[in-house]
């Protein structure tokens, strides 16, 4: 919020109706985070732990695959960015997308969690995966590529990470092996690819030509009474698409808890709390981003990229990339899980800079992107290259938690705010929104898998350094024991 007023009281002037809109929708964000985590924490942290333990305890693979199947489709389809998604891909009906997205992550949970039962290394799914992904994206047109990696990012937003992530910790909770903490991250990533192929896949049976994107409509009112009604009108509207998203999973929690779980009803009274909890931060914070910050956005895009020095958005959208990472909601979810499992030898603020530095990096390129035209798998293909083969030579949790924190990062501020600056910026010079302004979710996913794996060979360096440089004591004579009282310290 700093950094816009900065922008507009200096070289990127916006009209007083836009710029309040975005400080109202500002406090609803912050007002929103705060219950979310909360009710994360009391509800859907607790939820996925007990159903991952359980489904761990079932003796039949085909029952554990199958309700892994559901819980996936369900938790996607109650992703609220992805019906944002689905309203910007051309000449693919909403419904098939949606269910198609779905599907994919259902597939990929079950792939996820069978690689956790069977002790699969994550390095050795995502080598096949993503060369895989790469041969796909030959066949499908440019303007319908960014959109189908951006699905990757879209779909992995609060409502999946903060249940799809405790699930891991629930399979792992249950198993004794040294791999166990490992295997516990890189459900996300697997789930992250699920979206990118079926989208894919879509755009070679539909062959879409791309489809027209029309300038933004931004609105500008007059006085604060339409300012009111502005945000009056857009509540009702998130708090119908939140009990819609939450919805499955509370009936799917339910019938669990009836046939299989039976947790006392002090705990069950919690997690209830925590479901409203977790109902009305959603609603707070998607009615002040969608409301507030997705016109000041896209105005904010458009003023500074028809500047006579175009060239500053990439430092711009740099420093706000650095900042912006921190107001997704999810984010703070993966940071604190990561630090508890971890025993906090990778803090949450180490882990908070390396995002930060990702994300900053990713929005540097977005916007060379947009000013210049270049396709995205200019991009993609090196880094992803680059995050595979890091994989190699870090420890095997840095490359879950890299991998997990790629979908994690690109959530609905990703979406709400940084892909209509993007969409602003590209409509201001005159490129193709669909092929240079989408892709903005799928950088942001991508660097930090980069980041957070050159932290982990960071963290192994300095592990390796104090075993090197240990001087050996001299030898101490040894006292017989004798000489002991009952109550003496031995050192050994």
């Amino acid at each position: 919020m700093g950094i816009v007023s900065l922008l507009c009281f200096t070289i990127a002037p916006i009209p007083p109706g836009i710029l309040m809109a975005f400080f109202i929708g500002g406090v609803l964000l912050v007002l929103g985070m705060m219950f979310f985590t909360l009710g994360a924490e009391m509800a859907m942290t607790p939820m996925g732990e007990r159903i991952g333990i359980r489904l761990t305890q079932m003796k039949r693979a085909w029952v554990v695959a199958f309700l892994s199947f559901i819980l996936g489709f369900i938790i996607t389809i109650s992703e609220p960015d992805l019906q944002v998604l689905a309203e910007q891909v051309p000449s693919v009906p909403n419904y098939i997308l949606i269910l198609a997205v779905a599907a994919g992550v259902g597939i990929f949970l079950v792939a996820a969690v069978l690689r956790m039962l069977l002790g699969i290394p994550l390095s050795y799914m995502l080598l096949a995966l993503y060369p895989m992904v790469f041969i796909l994206a030959a066949f499908v047109q440019e303007d319908f590529m960014a959109v189908a990696f951006d699905s990757g990012g879209v779909t992995t937003g609060p409502m999946t990470v903060p249940f799809i992530m405790a699930l891991g910790i629930g399979f792992s909770a249950v198993r004794s092996d040294k791999h166990a903490e490992n295997d516990s991250f890189g459900l996300i990533s697997l789930c992250s690819v699920g979206p990118i192929l079926a989208v894919l896949v879509l755009g070679m049976i539909y062959r879409p030509d791309g489809g027209v994107y029309s300038a933004t409509d931004i609105r500008n009112v007059e006085n604060s009474v339409e300012l009111a009604k502005m945000f009056a009108e857009g509540l009702p509207k998130y708090m119908g698409e939140i009990l819609v998203s939450l919805l499955p999973v509370a009936v799917f929690f339910g019938v669990f808890q009836i046939i299989s779980l039976h947790l006392k009803k002090k705990t069950l009274v919690k997690i209830l709390i925590g479901l409203v909890y977790t109902y009305l931060g959603l609603v707070l914070f998607l009615t002040g981003v969608n409301v507030g910050f997705m016109p000041a956005g896209n105005y904010l895009g458009q003023v500074i990229a028809s500047l006579p020095y175009k060239w500053v958005i990439v430092p711009i959208g740099m420093v706000i990339g650095y900042f912006i990472v921190r107001a997704e909601p999810a984010v703070y979810v993966l940071m604190e899980q990561v630090e508890e499992l971890t025993s906090g030898a990778i803090s949450g603020k180490a882990m908070g800079i390396s995002l930060s530095i990702g994300v900053a990096v990713s929005l540097g390129l977005a916007m060379i992107r947009v000013l210049t035209g270049i396709p995205i798998l200019w991009f993609l293909i090196p880094g992803y290259a680059a995050a595979l083969i890091l994989s190699f030579f870090v420890p095997k949790i840095f490359t879950a938690i890299a991998f997990d924190s790629g979908g994690v990062a690109s959530g609905p501020m990703t979406a709400t705010f940084l892909l209509p600056f993007a969409m602003g910026a590209c409509q201001s010079v005159g490129g193709n929104i669909a092929a240079d302004a989408f892709g903005v979710v799928a950088m942001v996913a991508m660097t930090p898998l980069i980041t957070i794996q050159v932290m982990g060979a960071l963290y192994q360096i300095q592990a390796r350094r104090p075993e090197e440089q240990t001087v050996p004591k001299e030898a101490v004579p040894a006292v017989p024991l004798e000489a002991l009282g009952d109550y003496e310290i031995i050192e050994l």
